[in-house]
């Protein structure tokens, strides 16, 4: 059994720079309970909620606290477009393992187009210059992915379901799962998608009004949904 020395063992608020819980996103009741309570992190972890809920606004604070560019990147990555992030990395205190890495990198789906111009206007010394622009949304993302994925690291993606078709969830899968057999990566993901919710391994929180709660992958709203809605799609679009 390899070591365990991904990055990050634990999230919470730093005792020196206190979060106005009147304050958006402050109010988020999962992002009330990783300021009161803190947050354990394993190497994998899997948040799923609606929209809004408040799990990409926790996946971006967690780039932001570690030095990723909330628009996606690596550590060296100065990626700006329009800044929207929230103020909760400024606030969060991440307990790092001894010993791990501080690479890491952050895909988030909706920055993607605009980040691949940035990678065309700053190509890497050590990387192959790809074509990203030409190749379609889901072919883009997994190529990059599967470029720069390698190694220790922290990896975080935001809903990367959105850029991929049902072979391509099962691709990143393929390649999140490869980067985990060291023990000295870690990854951390919010998603929509039944598919991805599945990561092997991977600790699932489902977060909503509640807060933040762990649930086994058949247990979770997202899930039964869907099962309802593929056993018997009329019974919901008759409605719409």
């Amino acid at each position: 059994m390899p070591l365990r020395t991904y990055p990050i063992r634990r999230l919470a608020e730093d005792p020196g720079n206190v979060l106005d819980r009147s304050r958006w996103p402050a109010d988020l009741p999962p992002v009330a309970q990783v300021l009161e309570q803190g947050l354990d992190l394993g190497p994998a972890t899997v948040l799923v909620g609606e929209n809004g809920s408040g799990k990409s606004t926790l996946v971006e604070a967690i780039a932001l606290a570690y030095g990723l560019s909330p628009e996606g990147g690596s550590t060296g990555a100065r990626h700006v477009t329009r800044p929207t992030e929230s103020v909760l990395g400024n606030h969060l205190q991440l307990v790092r393992n001894a010993g791990a890495t501080r690479r890491g990198y952050f895909l988030r789906a909706e920055t993607m187009h605009g980040f691949y111009t940035y990678l065309e206007k700053n190509p890497s010394t050590f990387l192959p210059d790809i074509p990203f622009h030409d190749m379609s949304h889901g072919e883009s993302f997994l190529q990059l992915a599967a470029d720069r994925f390698h190694g220790p690291g922290l990896w975080l993606l935001d809903e990367p379901e959105s850029a991929l078709s049902f072979s391509g969830c099962l691709s990143l899968l393929s390649v999140l799962k490869e980067l985990m057999a060291d023990g000295k990566s870690q990854v951390v993901m919010s998603t929509h998608s039944p598919l991805l919710a599945a990561f092997t391994g991977a600790t699932i929180l489902e977060v909503g009004p509640w807060g933040l709660r762990r649930r086994r992958w058949e247990e979770l709203e997202l899930v039964a949904n869907w099962r309802n809605f593929l056993g018997s799609p009329e019974r919901y679009l008759r409605h719409i």
